[in-house]
């Protein structure tokens, strides 16, 4: 109960900050999410024994998810976060066998959490608040497919070593789900798109989701954690909540990238 009572709203939440924030806000909100994305992933990391210098990689991708969500040139910003990432780890101390490890973390969440948040934003920008809408149903109901049907059938398990509760018969039925919604509910975003193309945006966007629910289920087995946080009853952390759409937003960028 306490699962769904949060997840509604959660759901809710973010369905007025979609529809009803100006750009500015929406932007502003999504880095605030990023912000509790990196300090979830700067623990998941220090379990792991590499600590994370975190003003300059929280600030590295903020930036970066800002120049992206307001689609200005990142060129000279991927310069700047390299130099001054660099030199932060630089200034942390005396060589070691951690070195390196710090400095990819420090610049991964980058990518990581910047480039999919800022086009997040984007998104809403260039092509509207029901695209917005249709990527997030495509992925919650995928990922709450894949809850309920693997836990009622699920037998054969997909990842066993990364996540052992994941299911090859939860994730057909996120799959069959993500394909369903974007079918049911695509042409309200994309009137000219017909239907073998929605199934097919929603199985790939449903598999990427999978994809980064394993990625982040990995960095936690890592780590030997369950949940990011208990930031959300019954749901965890925010990275726990958002680890689908980090893989899916990009996707999706492309895609439509290349529809237009």
């Amino acid at each position: 109960m306490t699962r769904i009572l949060s997840g509604i709203v959660l759901v809710g939440l973010v369905l007025a900050a979609v529809w009803f924030a100006p750009d500015w806000l929406f932007l502003a909100l999504v880095i605030a999410v990023l912000i509790g994305a990196f300090v979830e992933y700067a623990r998941l990391l220090a379990e792991t024994g590499v600590e994370v210098p975190r003003a300059a990689g929280a600030t590295a991708a903020a930036v970066l998810a800002a120049a992206v969500g307001l689609q200005v040139p990142v060129t000279v910003i991927l310069a700047v976060i390299l130099l001054v990432c660099c030199m932060v780890v630089l200034g942390r101390g005396a060589p070691g066998p951690q070195v390196p490890a710090t400095a990819a973390a420090t610049l991964f969440p980058s990518l990581y959490l910047g480039v999919p948040l800022g086009l997040l934003a984007a998104t809403r920008v260039q092509y509207g608040r029901e695209a917005v809408l249709l990527v997030l149903a495509i992925v919650v109901v995928s990922d709450t497919a894949q809850f309920y049907v693997g836990s009622r059938l699920g037998k054969h398990r997909l990842a066993p070593a990364v996540s052992p509760k994941k299911s090859i018969e939860g994730a057909v039925g996120g799959l069959v789900a993500g394909a369903l919604v974007a079918v049911l509910f695509g042409r309200a975003a994309w009137p000219a798109l017909g239907p073998a193309w929605l199934v097919a945006m929603g199985l790939v966007l449903a598999s990427l989701g999978i994809v980064g629910d394993l990625f982040e289920s990995l960095l936690k087995r890592s780590a030997s954690v369950k949940d990011s946080s208990g930031l959300i009853p019954g749901h965890g952390g925010i990275l726990d909540r958002i680890d689908a759409l980090l893989l899916v937003i990009p996707g999706y960028y492309v895609f439509l990238h290349f529809l237009r």
